[in-house]
């Protein structure tokens, strides 16, 4: 007759590994996150911006006009650290919507020749989404009327994740970030 504990014992072992090589990337995320900040061009506009950055409200067009300020800074932060929806790009053509990973020239559906660039979240891996929501976390932490759950909210319509989704980050923040 057969006897499930060996393979039951194996696989365990498999996800103990599997488990362990996300722990291990977990980790190194975490020390070398926003190390990008440290060094130029990114640190004399965020020495002058966190602060201001601390009084506005998160979504705010006071927030966003900051933004505007400090773009250099942040496309080069944004091209360096995958845990920021902006890293990864899509393109939304303006005659049909089609959407496309890569710059196309022309539309290979309507043939229209202009297209939005968007973020595009749901090219991020698990780890990227699990660095991405601990510094929301964090970053609210800096603001002085921080909230994490507007800010979920707030990013829900800026990078058009899936209910879903929010409901699962939501879900996260309060199981252990509160």
């Amino acid at each position: 007759m057969y006897d499930s504990k060996e393979d039951t014992l194996k696989h365990i072992d498999h996800v103990v590994n599997y488990l362990g090589r996300i722990y291990s990337q977990l980790i190194i995320r975490g020390q070398k996150h926003d190390q990008t900040k440290l060094f130029e061009p990114e640190k004399s506009v965020f020495d002058e911006h966190t602060p201001k950055l601390a009084q506005s409200t998160y979504g705010s067009d006071e927030y966003k006009e900051h933004l505007k300020e400090m773009k250099v800074a942040l496309d080069h932060h944004y091209s360096e650290n995958r845990h920021h929806p902006e890293h990864f790009k899509k393109y939304a053509c303006n005659g049909c919507f089609k959407e496309f990973k890569e710059m196309p020239n022309t539309c290979d559906v309507c043939g229209y020749s202009q297209f939005q660039e968007e973020s595009d979240i749901s090219q991020m891996t698990l780890i990227d989404l699990c660095e991405m929501i601990a510094d929301w976390k964090a970053a609210t932490l800096r603001h002085n009327n921080g909230d994490i759950m507007k800010s979920i909210e707030i990013n829900q319509k800026r990078f058009k994740y899936s209910d879903e989704l929010k409901q699962i980050f939501i879900k996260t923040v309060k199981e252990y970030f509160e």
